[in-house]
């Protein structure tokens, strides 16, 4: 039998367990303490090691050293004072621990031990609620072993008085400055504070985060999101497992989340911590279960990842939570004192929904995958029908939503769509499909693509179903077949813009639960554009719902109204560019124009969606596109355009490259030819996609205007280019395939990495001297360090990258995801290069891992357009050509009659009179998403203020806040954070 005693002055003690849980726990207990690990021994991964296996015991399953820093002086230049040298004599020697998990019992204390340490602050541990004051000099606490901590003022058994704050320790010495002295002070203070904080009355932040309603893929990138920031900014984190229904039993239905716990969810499918409605929540008595179950587990803030139901719920919660305490406390269940720190409950709504019908958002976590999903199949379902003259009546998802069948619809060049908001004529409608396939077959079209949304119905609210549009198609002739893609849409992995978005409304869940006050109403988190935004929930929802209501009583008017401008914007291009291609639209011959499309510099996806969008609409407009082949160069050699009909571009929607040829020539190559071809071919209007090739050329064409009049018409540039570096905008086309490229091609990696267990992968992304690419991809991957141009490589930098993946695997076990990667940018630094980089990692970690390179290189352009980009593609398209509509609209007044076209004039430097527009800088512009806004930028402004010709690139990186988030979710904030800790307790 093991006596109990207790010890003054010990340097070394050794504490055991055959408890795993209690072994954590008490680990956790002495780090709050102010103790540091300086030992993680593993016997089944470190027993081969015989480092880290010195001084082990042969019983251990595991180990960890802590070591308490020692108090003492330190000099001027903030070095320890060795204790010989030192005036006052009597240093604290510091303090060594070693806690064990064993696998027997016998070797167990058969009483608890009890040890003291010194402390030069006795009375606030005193003031701690759990300390037991023994005498006027020991105060006791007990670790979760039992074992009991006793905290003194007299440094060693021997003193005869209680050393005072700041007497004795802290007291400066001749030669040592006051400064020095602080920082020591702040030091010693630091162990008490981080007590105080576990210990006292002060509530440390309980956040629950939990996924409800249907999944969509990008929940585990929410559910990673809220875990990581919450524990990054000091929470305790909670997952509710299966939705509502994990509410209402609680106990192991609310786990503690760890930071390892999430590892891996980015590239998981469908949501990990589960999903299931519950009829039992909707009752009130259901409700109150469920907030007993988080009382007791200190929750009071919950982040619900749902559709519009799980949210409605969440915010009837919120509104009886204070109602359901009192009852609580009435049932005895809990005490005044008890509930009180937990009179309010803070919610905040993140929207997962494949469906994308919450209003106020322009996207829903999972839409744009489902997308994905349903353009992938459909493209398949294309191949056969052109092959057998087919047509296919294709149904997707959304009740009271068509956002899917109308994005599906532009992004896969169908025929004609059936959507809830804009329900067709009862009875007429069979006609006007049966006109619009005929028509398109007319036009040479092999096939017809039908898309049918689950709710679809006829203005007197019966519903449109599959058979009924394939047997109108029979009896047109046509040899029809059906598909429902179902559960389908909802599988897979998450795109690279569903990951980007649930990780970035995660992070900003945790910050407004962080902010919001019992008076904040409970907020949305949702997007515009591509600015992250916050929107009142209830609000939202009743807009939601509001859609729904409007269909039922037919005002279909309404529900389309209800819906975001980008919604509505799109439906009216889809109408034009493929229902009302008979003629209807046509403009007046004063008003028709001969409009160019010109592809410059490298290929990217999209290119050939946007010129399809763009050559329907001008036909149904009555425009003529004239297609300039092969570039600026092309035309300067052979004089080549062409003049695009239905036919040429009706199958242009998924194909990537370019159909009408693109090269890196810039328009300064010749302007003098170029302008003589514009003359010949009477262009009113150029539309350039590319990427700094097309920024610079439209700069050169405008800027050519004094010596070539034929240029003094309205051009627009569409940036298109994967490295998404055209100044001004924050988004070009070919970027979001690009990124889904990257985001496949990553998850491959990331297997092979984590099948050989312990490799690491070092991946070179394009991307020039923008390092959007690379930064983009790290956040959507969990990479442990990316490298940009903006952010310059050094020593010091690998230095940290390589401690920080030693601590991703020093914490992985066997059964976590142990493959890790790093995203270089192929500009970052021309000293670090990929395979250096590579080098330095595999020399400094002496075969702890292993280290490979990944270079994808010109597969980043990707093969088929993603969906994104097809509909940004045709949105933007249809955009320019309005915006040259209108400059030739706006500008025409009295004057010499040209070809019909009436144009204002102005006289240049000879005093010749030549054609011109208002405003003429205003007229040759970008068109640039800017945060929550759509904007044509005049390229002469661009150039001026926001460019960086040198690194062909804009000034302005609206991308840190990416590289911010990825340092706090994979991990380097908080190993920042501990070095911090460690250096001041060192000091």
């Amino acid at each position: 039998m093991v006596s109990q005693e207790t010890c003054y002055g010990v340097a070394f003690r050794s504490l055991a367990t055959t408890d795993e849980q209690l072994f954590q726990n008490t680990v956790q207990f002495y780090h709050n303490l102010g103790f540091s690990t300086i030992k993680d021994f593993n016997k089944f991964h470190n027993g081969d090691n015989s480092i880290l296996s010195t001084g082990t015991s042969k019983d251990s399953i595991k180990e960890t050293w802590l070591e308490a820093f020692k108090l003492s002086e330190i000099d001027a230049q903030g070095f320890r004072v060795p204790q010989q040298e030192a005036l006052n004599k009597n240093q604290s020697q510091g303090a060594l621990l070693k806690v064990r998990l064993i696998m027997s019992q016998q070797q167990l204390p058969t009483e608890p031990l009890s040890i003291t340490y010194f402390t030069t602050d006795l009375t606030s541990v005193s003031n701690l609620p759990s300390a037991e004051k023994i005498s006027d000099s020991i105060v006791v606490l007990t670790d979760p072993l039992g074992t009991k901590i006793g905290f003194t003022s007299f440094s060693t058994p021997f003193d005869s008085q209680a050393q005072a704050h700041d007497a004795a320790f802290f007291q400066s010495a001749a030669n040592v400055s006051e400064s020095s002295s602080d920082v020591s002070r702040d030091a010693s203070l630091s162990a008490i504070n981080m007590l105080k904080q576990t210990l006292s009355g002060q509530k440390k932040k309980k956040i629950a985060v939990m996924t409800s309603g249907g999944d969509s893929p990008g929940m585990n990138a929410a559910v990673r999101a809220v875990v990581r920031t919450g524990i990054h900014f000091g929470c305790d984190v909670f997952a509710v497992y299966e939705g509502y229904e994990g509410l209402l039993r609680g106990g192991e239905y609310l786990k503690k989340m760890a930071w390892e716990d999430v590892r891996g969810w980015l590239s998981e499918g469908g949501t990990l911590i589960g999903t299931a409605r519950s009829m039992e929540f909707k009752k009130r008595e259901g409700r109150k279960q469920a907030a007993g179950n988080l009382i007791e587990q200190g929750i009071d803030a919950l982040v619900v990842c749902g559709g519009d139901g799980s949210l409605t719920g969440a915010d009837l919660f919120r509104h009886e939570w204070p109602s359901l305490v009192e009852d609580l406390v009435k049932d005895g269940r809990f005490t005044e004192e008890q509930v009180t720190p937990y009179r309010n409950l803070k919610i905040v709504g993140l929207v997962g929904s494949i469906d994308n019908d919450m209003s106020g958002t322009d996207s829903t976590i999972g839409a744009y995958s489902a997308l994905e999903r349903i353009c992938e199949m459909v493209d398949y379902i294309d191949a056969t029908a052109k092959s057998h003259s087919r047509a296919f009546v294709v149904e997707v998802m959304g009740r009271h939503c068509g956002w899917l069948a109308l994005m599906a619809g532009i992004a896969t060049g169908a025929d004609y769509i059936f959507i809830p908001e804009r329900a067709v004529p009862h009875g007429q409608w069979q006609d006007e499909l049966k006109e619009v396939c005929q028509r398109h077959r007319a036009k040479g079209r092999r096939n017809n693509t039908i898309i049918v949304a689950e709710g679809a119905i006829d203005d007197q609210l019966n519903p449109v179903t599959c058979e009924d549009v394939k047997n109108v198609l029979i009896e047109l002739g046509l040899d029809t077949k059906v598909t429902i893609l179902g559960h389908v849409q909802r599988g897979g992995t998450a795109v690279a813009h569903d990951r980007w978005l649930a990780t970035l409304q995660g992070v900003d869940a945790v910050k407004a639960i962080l902010e919001m006050t019992p008076e904040t109403p409970s907020p949305l988190i949702g997007i515009l554009e591509n600015k992250i935004i916050r929107m009142p929930l209830v609000e939202s929802v009743k807009l939601t719902q509001s859609v729904a209501a409007a269909i039922e009583s037919k005002n279909f008017d309404k529900a389309i109204s209800l819906r975001d401008t980008e919604f509505i914007e799109l439906y009216e291009n889809f109408l034009s560019t493929t229902v009302k291609d008979d003629g209807s639209e046509m403009l007046p011959v004063t008003e028709r124009l001969n409009i160019g499309i010109v592809h410059v510099g490298a290929p990217s996806a999209a290119l050939n969606a946007a010129t399809r969008a763009a050559t329907l609409y001008c036909l149904s407009h009555g425009h003529t596109p004239i297609a300039i082949m092969n570039g600026f160069s092309g035309l300067i050699q052979t004089g080549e355009v062409k003049k695009m009909e239905w036919i040429d571009v009706e199958n242009w929607h998924n194909l990537g490259g370019s159909e009408i040829g693109t090269n890196r020539s810039v328009a300064a190559e010749d302007l003098g030819t170029i302008a003589y071809y514009f003359q010949k071919i009477k262009l009113d209007g150029l539309i350039i996609l590319g990427g700094f090739e097309g920024f610079k050329s439209l700069k050169q064409l405008r800027d050519g205007r004094s010596q070539h009049p034929i240029f003094n018409i309205p051009m627009t540039l569409i940036p298109s280019t994967i490295s998404n570096n055209v100044p001004g905008t924050e988004y070009s086309l070919g970027v979001d395939t690009c990124l889904n490229a990257l985001v496949k091609y990553t998850d491959d990696i990331k297997q092979s990495a984590s099948a050989t267990r312990r490799r690491v992968f070092v991946v070179e992304v394009q991307g020039g001297h923008s390092g959007y690419i690379a930064s983009f991809t790290g956040l959507i991957t969990g990479a442990v360090s990316i490298y940009t141009p903006e952010d310059k490589i050094n020593l010091s930098s690998i230095q940290e990258d390589l401690t920080l993946l030693e601590e991703n695997f020093r914490h992985d076990q066997g059964e976590n995801r142990n493959g890790k990667i790093l995203i270089r940018n192929e500009q970052a630094s021309s000293v670090y290069s990929t395979e250096l980089i590579a080098n330095l990692i595999s020399e400094s970690c002496h075969g702890r891992f292993g280290v490979r390179t990944a270079i994808p290189g010109h597969a980043q352009q990707g093969g088929v357009p993603s969906s994104k980009d097809r509909v940004v593609a045709s949105r933007f398209a249809v955009k320019c050509i309005k915006f040259i509509e209108q400059w030739n609209k706006n500008n025409q007044a009295p004057g010499t009659n040209t070809d019909s076209k009436i144009l204002r004039f102005k006289f240049d430097a000879q005093g010749e009179k030549v054609p011109t527009i208002e405003h003429e800088d205003d007229s040759a512009a970008v068109i640039c998403v800017n945060g929550s806004s759509i904007s044509f930028k005049p390229i002469a402004g661009l150039w001026e203020n926001e460019t960086n010709v040198e690194l062909r690139k804009g000034q302005e990186v609206h991308w840190t806040e990416y590289n911010k988030i990825s340092d706090i979710l994979s991990g380097r904030m908080k190993l920042r954070d501990e070095v911090a800790a460690l250096a001041a307790e060192s000091n």
